[in-house]
């Protein structure tokens, strides 16, 4: 969430923020207005207690001088029930009012271009020629059917749509990038492995953003707890440091870690509902830093790299678009997207996002660096995020970035060892 601090005195920037993220500019209007009602009963409530402790030492002295209270008694019982009063009107305020904060999107870096859609981001690199072939290409559905790799009925009986069941070779395909990904980062980009639960409870889901503001893209477990299934593996990792001050010295600190991830992507019915483009669960390696604020954008750069190198050692061409406003998460202050072509389906699929939030779920997470000059006060840290990166559109690409005219795919060379094998036949 922002500092309350700064919207109070910046309403217009976080306006103009609302406005081009296309959100609701009359937010601004009633933080202010909760504000300063807030405010108001504070100093009531102050004056009145001011008048209780004066009337309560009148009741000390009329009592010492044998005289008559019950006035003073009398004045100072209605200046409780005021005060009661006031209090309760101030936690119905106090409620309104911290939820207008935690739906106030983050405010967009200096360096976000401004638009309104997903037409409106920008290309800032393209990496790679695009995959030709003498024959028409496959899609991944086919080429899944042709080497038995998936099975989407039985996925579907088991639970539901968008629930994928990988089989034999399409199983293994998937265990191997998840450890040739978690490999590659912690021995080579410097991320410490970690391998977190799949249920959160709200505090964590509140840290880093997901829940008020989009709770109903999320799986909620009908238990006392109140558990989630986790979006991301950026929901458990970042919160292991929830309620925790570092030391300047220890950051920036790097975390890896595998998770499979469980969407409903409530507003997303009826999109690109046939095979791996769009599920409900889907396996992912994240990557998750914390840093100090000078060096958060630097960080951001590297993040994208990190991820881009697990790309371009599969020999995959991608492309990167930096984010505009309209298009960017609600936590995110800029934000990278990393496509892949799949040349079979015709499309670029989504492979990554890479974000950096400010001190935008630190604040929420409370999650603070105590600076090397011990005279300054505990800052909140900056995190970010990347997929290192999610499997299913990675899969999509793979499958039919490297087929050949008989649905038989080639292994890229990087991948071999953790498959085990140079090509996929198909099933007869």
């Amino acid at each position: 969430m922002l500092d309350t601090k700064f919207i109070r005195e910046n309403p217009e920037i976080v306006r103009q923020s609302l406005k081009n993220r296309k959100g609701d500019e009359s937010l601004i209007d009633k933080f202010l207005q909760l504000d300063q009602a807030r405010r108001d009963i504070i100093v009531d409530v102050e004056d009145l207690k001011r008048r209780k402790n004066e009337e309560s030492k009148k009741i000390g002295e009329l009592m010492k001088q044998k005289q008559d209270a019950t006035a003073a008694k009398e004045a100072v019982n209605k200046i409780s029930a005021e005060i009661a009063s006031l209090d309760a009107d101030l936690k119905k305020i106090d409620e309104s009012f911290q939820y207008v904060v935690d739906i106030i999107p983050n405010v967009p870096h200096s360096t976000v271009p401004v638009g309104f859609s997903a037409e409106d981001n920008k290309v800032v690199k393209e990496h790679g020629k695009l995959p030709e072939f003498s024959f028409k290409p496959k899609d991944h559905i086919e080429l899944g059917k042709i080497n038995s790799l998936f099975d989407f009925e039985r996925g579907a009986k088991i639970t539901g749509s968008g629930f994928p069941l990988y089989i034999g070779k399409g199983a293994r395909l998937e265990r191997a990038l998840i450890n040739f990904m978690l490999d590659v980062h912690t021995k080579e980009h410097g991320y410490k492995e970690i391998f977190p639960p799949f249920l959160v409870n709200r505090n964590s889901m509140y840290g880093t953003g997901q829940v008020p503001k989009l709770e109903d893209d999320m799986y909620k477990v009908a238990t006392e707890e109140g558990f989630f299934l986790i979006p991301t593996a950026e929901v458990p990792v970042t919160n292991i440091h929830s309620g925790e001050v570092f030391q300047e010295k220890d950051l920036p600190m790097y975390y890896t870690a595998y998770s499979a991830c469980f969407r409903r992507e409530a507003g997303s019915y009826g999109k690109d509902t046939k095979g791996l483009i769009r599920v409900h669960q889907f396996n992912k390696v994240e990557l998750v830093k914390y840093t100090t604020p000078d060096i958060s954008m630097d960080e951001l750069e590297k993040l994208r790299k990190d991820a881009e190198d697990i790309l371009e050692r599969l020999g995959l061409s991608y492309r990167i678009l930096a984010l505009c406003t309209g298009d960017m998460s609600f936590a995110a202050h800029k934000c990278y997207d990393i496509e892949l072509w799949a040349p079979g389906t015709g499309r670029w699929l989504e492979v990554s996002s890479c974000s950096v939030f400010s001190d935008f779920q630190a604040r929420r997470a409370n999650i603070k660096y105590q600076p090397e000059d011990k005279t300054r006060k505990p800052q909140f840290v900056h995190t970010l995020n990347g997929s290192g990166v999610a499997l299913p559109r990675l899969v999509i690409t793979i499958l039919e970035t490297y087929q050949k005219e008989d649905g038989s795919v080639e292994i890229p060379k990087a991948l071999r060892p953790y498959f085990g094998e140079d090509i996929i036949r198909p099933v007869l």
